[in-house]
């Protein structure tokens, strides 16, 4: 499937990669994903006149697992529902310490960052978006749209600052 991706896409895939071996992480997810486009700097161009820089991002996707892996649309549905999720991780975080609900984060010890099935998806994901445009390479785009049409927090990123799929139609077509 990679000789379907452009240059700029395995480069952000190389990016996530990168990211993920330098936090430790113990697999590649999608978080890491939206990390490596955003070191391509046509599309960080693009992500950055919405808002969306690696440090907002990585802020975004913290404070994601501090709640427990919740998004910030999460909070928010939950929220309509009388159920203050800040109130709740403040209330935690003061009776067990700081990062009291925070999805723990396994360290990597050493050789290849494995592919979490959630970035998996996506992968797989963005060549059904190549189909569905019309286009002939997956270009950072298609990543994108493919993170957004997977979920989690990394979707939540871009949804949050208005990147939503005609917004990453009309890029992936440009």
């Amino acid at each position: 499937m990679f000789e379907r991706f452009s240059r700029s896409a395995r480069a952000a895939v190389r990016g996530g990669v990168l990211a993920a071996t330098e936090e430790g992480a113990d697999r590649l997810t999608p978080e890491h994903l939206l990390l490596g486009v955003l070191g391509n700097a046509g599309t960080a161009a693009f992500l950055a006149a919405r808002g969306i820089t690696p440090e907002s991002a990585r802020e975004r996707v913290e404070l994601a697992r501090r709640r427990g892996g919740l998004s910030t649309s999460d909070a928010e549905a939950l929220g309509d529902l009388g159920i203050d999720v800040d109130a709740v991780v403040a209330a935690v975080e003061r009776a067990h310490g700081e990062g009291a609900l925070a999805v723990p984060r396994p360290r990597r010890r050493s050789g290849r960052v494995p592919v979490a099935p959630e970035t998996k998806l996506v992968l797989q994901r963005s060549l059904l978006e190549v189909r569905e445009l019309g286009g002939g390479a997956i270009e950072d785009a298609h990543l994108l749209l493919a993170v957004l049409r997977t979920g989690g927090p990394a979707a939540d990123v871009l949804s949050s600052a208005g990147v939503t799929r005609p917004v990453l139609a009309a890029l992936a077509r440009a």
